[in-house]
């Protein structure tokens, strides 16, 4: 399918998605620049985007991929790719391999995550036969034992290891610990979140020969977003054009950035999907520009829409919805999320606020906030149990409760709204 005009675009998703009529309501019949469009309102984009009664797509479920955009069991978001929607998305994605490193002949080994509507595993796969150079495809799985895996790697000589940062590092744990390493491995491509400069050294022992890189930047819901940039900072990649359209929006004022080393939030417009559109989509993280005029930006780490624990994804609104769910009372009055790392792991602190000083009195004791505290952590893992999976497999650590009075709460200096994430971790 041909890029189409951003006026052919609008004017088409407004005619055949009830959702986007409805947001672009108020606008002129014909809106030329993505900048007159408002940015889709997250929260509102997913509760359209449902599996019945749907009213974000443009046309009947009846010849689609589906996949889990994250979210948790109770509120499960989905994505859907027609055919040729998702042949265009891994063929330009698996071009992006060869600017990443990928070579003729390499032989790839995929960890990636498959089944349960997961689409990593089943993207790489599809991208890596679909770049323009002869390789080899292992799709291994991420959920395969660890001995088996080191086998067929060794088995088959393999030169790339492709799967998420924590599974390559728990790779990385099991060599050294059975004193065996890779030499043969020359290329470690890791995706789906960051890799922090602590994981590192891990790597270097397992596989002494090989260098870390992105394999790209994309996500099963905002589609193509940068194709990695080789150098020394692996958090820079460069904007998919002409396939999709990334800009970096002021974090105050929702301005598009235009000067490098800004930082903002990013939203993407895809200009080739159709059934389930993606216009001035916030994508959750956030960056800024190296290089705006060739299209070159450093992720930053993720922006309010969501957090990412390792390799857990929680969307910030479903925790919101969560912790009101196991507080019928009403005693928390505010919530942040702060994502820390320490001893080389990620973990989520849940800030909550209530009235008073919640050191002291009844309520600091386990009858009082201590039972509240556990009623909230059961029920955010009982909806996303795989955040309870990578704590047993000691991936990340344990989500945690901290609780504050109102005023504790971090705002913005300059607007002083509530952040409803804060990201401690290292990102330089």
């Amino acid at each position: 399918m041909p890029v189409q005009q951003l006026t052919d675009l609008i004017r088409f998703v407004r005619r055949n998605s009830p959702f986007y009529r409805e947001l672009y309501a108020d606008l002129p019949d014909r809106v030329a620049e993505l900048t007159d469009l408002p940015v889709v309102p997250h929260d509102a984009f997913w509760r359209a985007n449902t599996p019945r009664d749907n009213g974000l797509l443009t046309g009947p479920l009846d010849e689609a991929v589906v996949f889990k955009s994250g979210g948790t069991t109770g509120a499960p978001k989905f994505s859907v790719y027609t055919r040729e929607e998702w042949r265009e998305f891994t063929e330009a994605f698996g071009s992006g391999l060869v600017e990443a490193g990928l070579r003729p002949g390499h032989r790839v080994a995929d960890l990636f995550y498959a089944g349960e509507l997961y689409a990593s595993f089943t993207f790489v796969l599809d991208a890596l036969h679909r770049a323009p150079v002869a390789n080899v495809r292992l799709p291994i799985g991420g959920g395969a034992p660890f001995a088996s895996t080191v086998h067929t790697l060794a088995e088959f000589d393999v030169d790339v290891i492709a799967g998420t940062t924590t599974t390559l590092c728990g790779l990385a744990d099991h060599l050294v610990r059975n004193d065996r390493q890779l030499p043969d491995v020359r290329l470690l491509f890791f995706g789906g979140e960051g890799l922090f400069e602590d994981q590192r050294p891990l790597l270097r022992q397992a596989f002494p020969n090989a260098e870390a890189r992105s394999i790209g930047y994309a996500g099963v819901d905002s589609g193509l977003l940068g194709v990695a940039v080789p150098g020394a900072d692996p958090r820079v990649h460069r904007a998919f054009t002409p396939h999709t359209v990334v800009e970096i929006l002021d974090e105050h004022t929702g301005e598009p950035v235009t000067r490098d080393g800004v930082a903002g939030r990013i939203v993407v417009t895809d200009l080739r999907r159709r059934l389930m559109p993606i216009v001035r989509y916030p994508v959750g993280d956030r960056a800024e520009w190296t290089d705006a005029a060739a299209g070159h930006f450093r992720i930053l780490g993720r922006a309010e829409e969501g957090v990412r624990i390792g390799a857990v994804s929680l969307y910030t609104q479903d925790v919101h919805d969560l912790v009101r769910a196991a507080d019928p009372t009403g005693q928390v009055l505010g919530t942040q999320l702060v994502v820390r790392r320490w001893d080389g792991r990620d973990g989520l602190v849940l800030r909550l606020a209530v009235a008073g000083d919640p050191s002291t009195g009844d309520d600091a004791d386990a009858g009082g906030l201590g039972h509240l505290a556990a009623a909230i952590a059961k029920e955010i893992l009982a909806a996303r149990p795989m955040y309870a999976a990578e704590v047993d497999a000691t991936r990340i650590h344990p989500l945690a409760v901290e609780w504050v009075r109102h005023d504790e709460l971090v705002v913005n200096a300059r607007t002083g709204k509530l952040m409803r994430v804060i990201d401690e971790r290292p990102h330089s």
